[in-house]
């Protein structure tokens, strides 16, 4: 437990200091509204006193006009001063959780490549958007709250001990022992509300995976079984948010109970103190007045611990991605070479997949600048792993790599990345125009250089058939396209980045023969002119590369040109004769 309450602390002085702190003079506004607003409030039951027990008596029509007057001043001060301090708050309140969800954002955006392998979009979808509207529901209502209801609770608890203290104290007697459950039960809220969260996460990635293999399913007719399993998570959902319903609403009859013992204790009191002539008719209805307006706040403010554990159950979870840190960084000292020609060495290299068995295994070649390199062989040999490494998306684990002589450790990773253009058979468009996607990540470039691009990546004319031409919007990661149009896009946008580095990472395994010609054409224009390293499937693709090497097992078992490795007659060689015959391999 108290491990629990040190961790939520932590967290308040977190959001305090990290998110609110920036916003002083805001509050500070704020706060000049709600003091306008407590006062205006109190000036209320403080006026009922006088009411009754002067202008009633006196029958004087000037003292009723005067006091009449003082109470619509004190409703129409107190209007103004609400409309300031909501406006105020819920700008503050907006601001805060805008600059998490940007802070979380180009967090994210900074993280390792392996952070995204290992973490489920789904999961990182529920979190930047259900736990970051839980945060924002906590802010608007716990901020708000606080500030007002605190300071309309002190101004009215004054109005009564002025009146009377000892029907004051009897009052706040009662009160304060409803808030030992409340607090605990703000505990619970806060488990609960946690695994709550962690359902609609997982609810999240399950329709997220369902989403993009909806092909597979409809193949395998899948449609019942994945049915019943959401049907399964919507029912945990579903118990833990009525399970979270009756922990935030335990507060309510504990708080109604209280309050209607304070009340009717005060009343009896107070009235045989009336009866009795103790006490003025005036100050006694000033009291009860001052007394039920305070019961309002008094009733939101043990409600925001809930809505508080809520928004603390969320933080924790949102500040997990903040506090995750990335371990691929530009160095203090980056190297910025201002001219790239593009050699590329690879000295005894080594590389695991976390805990997994080693990817490499004491790799080292050479891909001089201009030249194309191609890496062949079955899959998980370590084709693609030594194109990761590369642009840094993964750091080795021993040995070097080295482009124009200087480690990629020791360039400044924005600069290494401007220097590299990759395509691979997983093309990655975005929802936005042809245009667009073609100049995505891309600077300094006219209209005339992308329809350049495109002719010269075979994409200008079917891009000129589409409805809106290059404004046609492709659709979520190019389903309005075929393959073979997606791959030209992709082209187009690498020809366009004119990088001296080019990694082709089975830029054509995914198209048919016939696609593949084509797109063979436009690669060869990509390839004039940069040093390039491509992994194949189809080893016609790669007889015209200056040297090959042949992996298996994380380690090269040959290497030379297309001739020489025939000539050699070993593993290429018997993979190209499986291919020539029809038998390919799987790679």
């Amino acid at each position: 437990m108290a491990e629990k309450n040190i961790l939520q602390k932590s967290l308040v002085k977190r959001l305090v200091h990290e998110h609110l702190a920036p916003y002083k003079a805001k509050f500070v506004q704020a706060t000049f509204f709600m003091l306008m607003t407590a006062a205006s409030t109190a000036a209320l039951p403080f006026l009922l006193q006088p009411v009754f027990d002067d202008v009633f008596t006196t029958n004087d029509p000037h003292l009723l006009f005067v006091f009449c007057l003082a109470v619509l001043s004190a409703f129409v001060i107190k209007g103004f001063a609400s409309y300031g301090e909501t406006v105020t708050m819920t700008r503050i309140g907006q601001s805060i959780i805008s600059d998490i969800q940007n802070r979380v954002f180009s967090h994210l955006m900074n993280l390792d490549l392996e952070y995204f392998h290992k973490t489920n979009s789904g999961e990182l979808l529920s979190r930047f958007t259900n736990d970051i509207s839980l945060m924002r529901n906590s802010v608007a209502n716990t901020v708000v709250g606080i500030g007002r209801d605190c300071f309309s609770l002190i101004f009215l608890i004054g109005v009564m001990f002025y009146r009377d203290w000892f029907l004051a104290c009897l009052a706040f007697f009662i009160f304060p022992a409803a808030f030992l459950p409340i607090i605990r039960i703000g505990r619970r809220m806060r488990k609960v509300t946690f695994n709550a969260q962690e359902e609609i996460a997982r609810f999240t990635k399950q329709l997220t995976q369902i989403f993009q293999g909806i092909r597979v399913i409809k193949a395998y007719s899948t449609e019942n079984y994945e049915a019943n399993r959401a049907q399964n998570q919507i029912e945990k959902i579903y118990k833990l948010v009525v399970k979270t319903s009756k922990v935030r609403s335990l507060g309510h009859p504990i708080i109604e109970s209280m309050g209607g013992i304070a009340i009717i204790s005060v009343i009896a009191y107070g009235g045989w103190q009336v009866m009795h002539h103790s006490r003025t008719t005036g100050e006694f209805i000033s009291f009860i007045g001052a007394l039920i307006l305070a019961y309002e706040p008094l009733k939101r403010l043990s409600n925001l611990n809930a809505t508080l554990q809520e928004g603390l159950a969320a933080a924790s979870r949102v500040f997990e991605i903040v506090d995750t840190k990335g371990k691929i960084v530009s160095p203090k000292n980056a190297k910025q070479p201002k001219k790239t020609q593009g050699h590329i060495e690879f000295k005894n290299v080594y590389f695991a997949y976390g805990a997994q068995k080693e990817a490499l295994k004491g790799i080292s070649f050479q891909a001089a600048s201009g030249k194309c390199i191609a890496l062949v062989g079955a899959s998980g040999s370590g084709k693609s792993t030594i194109i990761n490494l590369i642009p840094r998306f993964y750091d080795v684990d021993q040995g070097t790599i080295q482009i124009d002589g200087v480690s990629v450790k020791d360039w400044k990773i924005e600069h290494l990345r401007e220097q590299i253009a990759l395509v691979s058979q997983e093309i990655a468009l975005f929802d936005l125009s042809v245009f667009e996607n073609i100049t995505y990540g891309c600077q300094n470039f006219s209209e005339h250089d992308v329809y350049s691009v495109a002719k010269s990546a075979a994409a200008h004319d079917f891009i000129q058939k589409l409805p809106q031409g290059y404004n046609t919007i492709v659709g979520e990661n190019g389903v309005s396209l075929s393959g073979g149009q997606r791959q030209r896009l992709a082209i187009a946008r690498a020809m366009l980045k004119k990088s001296p580095i080019l990694l082709l990472d089975e830029a054509t395994s995914a198209l048919d023969t016939h696609s593949e010609r084509h797109i063979q054409s436009a690669l060869k224009k990509l390839m004039i002119g940069r040093t390039t390293i491509m992994v194949a499937h189809r080893l016609s693709t790669v007889i015209d590369a200056d040297y090959i090497y042949v992996l298996e097992n994380g380690q090269i078992i040959e290497e030379g040109s297309h001739q020489e490795l025939l000539q050699l007659g070993k593993q290429y060689a018997h993979l190209w004769n499986k291919q020539a015959q029809g038998l390919d391999s799987e790679n």
